[in-house]
């Protein structure tokens, strides 16, 4: 065991990197979801329930921007033959700097018809300032994505660590002097320049300069126009519900459901952060098509990723109401049964979801956007639906069924790159029934509450 443990640190084939990255990416996202929980719980005893809905709106429309205008510069990085070029990679971190200009102006003109949208003055301030943030962002060196494309992750998870470890000291001090939302804001201004500040000096490699080259620019663009389609379906997959709710619900028991749901989306965040910076590569070195040991190799880390995820939904998914009561104050106990009834809904999502990167490592993101199109129509249709049948828990219901039936369009994507595993579908379907079936018998009267989730 030890020797096997040595060569995994220190060794440059595929399965030593593959297992570093795996460990650095975990290590990287556990580090610092505890230390956005920890600041969290004390976040919570110093500002009122009011100013997280207000940052979950906030959030929400700059995750949106970001997404609505992502031409896929990282996974274009990691899968192009090119990925290395200097004046590649110059020419993406060009065109990313554009964007990230773009994207603080977009903050600017939204800022008014999002407050008058949601009756909340205070966003026409708030959305211009945290949209500083994108804009520092989009000057991010691209040897975050070279190490990426590399699997040599120790550096960038130290660096993701140190920028939030800023952002967050900078939130409590401001908020114990300011008890205002604007701590928060001022807290991820700090975070992305931070992190700018340690991309550019703390990885190795050449510093980026502007440079537009029009063979780069043509590939970048070749790929990332269904990216960019992809992601625009993939914000109102992840934060179509927030947008729905931020209407649907009265500002502090968003503010409340905002609490659940960052208790309740750990596991797919993480499982999310590890396949996106490990299975790329992994596909691309090790396409399934190519040989059945490929495959194999694939499957096995497939089983593994998948049962920790759905590991750690069940936990959540069982202890959702205990831990809401253990770490916070009775203003935020009703958040509780949100992660009970999120955790279930995210079920579904894990027996597919390593699908989608077989086909982006091959370069076929022109059918992965046609399986988020029919997703994201799926999804928003029985959302709302269930929101009208039967209020919150209705419309958290209606998602986990959608995503139930999009499991056949993965299948189909999945196929096309031989990537299928049936066996791994059907013994993770099974556990996923018992686990929900299970966790919402346990916490019957918990769920209840979810009644008072409403807009007055």
């Amino acid at each position: 065991m030890t020797t096997f443990i040595l060569r995994a640190m220190s060794g440059n084939g595929l399965v030593e990197r593959l297992a570093r990255s795996i460990g650095w990416t975990a290590f990287g996202f556990l580090g610092m979801q505890a230390l956005r929980l920890v600041s969290n719980l004390i976040l919570t005893r110093l500002l009122f329930p009011e100013a997280f809905g207000l940052m979950a709106l906030v959030s929400v429309f700059m995750i949106g921007l970001a997404m609505f205008s992502d031409i896929g510069l990282g996974p274009s990085i990691m899968q192009n033959p090119r990925g290395d070029e200097p004046t590649f990679l110059n020419t993406a971190w060009t065109i990313q700097a554009i964007r990230g200009a773009c994207l603080w102006l977009a903050t600017c003109v939204l800022a008014g018809p999002v407050a008058a949208f949601y009756a909340e003055p205070q966003l026409a301030q708030l959305l211009p300032a945290a949209g500083l943030s994108l804009l520092i962002a989009g000057f991010n060196s691209t040897k975050l994505e070279t190490a990426n494309r590399h699997l040599v992750l120790g550096r960038v998870t130290a660096l993701d660590i140190i920028s939030q470890v800023a952002g967050l000291i900078v939130m409590i001090g401001l908020a114990w002097v300011m008890r205002s939302v604007w701590s928060l804001v001022i807290g991820i201004i700090v975070t992305a320049a931070v992190k700018l500040w340690l991309s550019h000096a703390l990885l190795p490699g050449a510093r980026n300069a502007f440079l537009m080259d029009r063979l780069a620019a043509g590939e970048l663009v070749h790929f990332g126009k269904w990216i960019f389609l992809s992601t625009v379906l993939g914000f109102l997959i992840a934060q179509g519900d927030k947008i729905i709710f931020g209407k649907f619900l009265e500002l502090g028991m968003f503010g409340v459901y905002n609490i659940g749901y960052f208790l309740a989306s750990f596991p797919i965040l993480l499982g999310s952060a590890v396949m996106t910076r490990v299975l790329i590569p992994l596909y691309r070195e090790r396409p399934p098509a190519a040989s059945q040991d490929n495959f194999a190799k694939i499957s096995r880390a497939r089983y593994g990723l998948s049962a920790s995820i759905l590991l750690l939904l069940a936990c959540m998914a069982l202890v959702g109401p205990t831990l809401v009561n253990l770490l916070y104050d009775s203003r935020f106990a009703a958040a509780g049964a949100v992660v009970v009834v999120v955790s279930c809904a995210h079920i579904p999502y894990v027996i597919g979801m390593t699908y989608e990167h077989a086909a982006l490592a091959a370069g076929d993101s022109r059918n992965v956007f046609v399986v988020m199109a029919l997703k994201s129509a799926t999804q928003l249709g029985l959302l709302l639906a269930g929101l009208a049948w039967g209020g919150l828990a209705g419309g958290l219901a209606g998602q986990a069924l959608a995503l139930a039936m999009m499991h056949p369009a993965l299948i189909r994507l999945a196929r096309r790159h031989k990537a299928w595993d049936p066996r791994h579908d059907i013994v993770f379907s099974l556990a996923g029934i018992a686990i929900g079936a299970l966790a919402l018998t346990v916490n019957q009267e918990s769920l209840a509450v979810l009644s008072t989730f409403h807009r007055p």
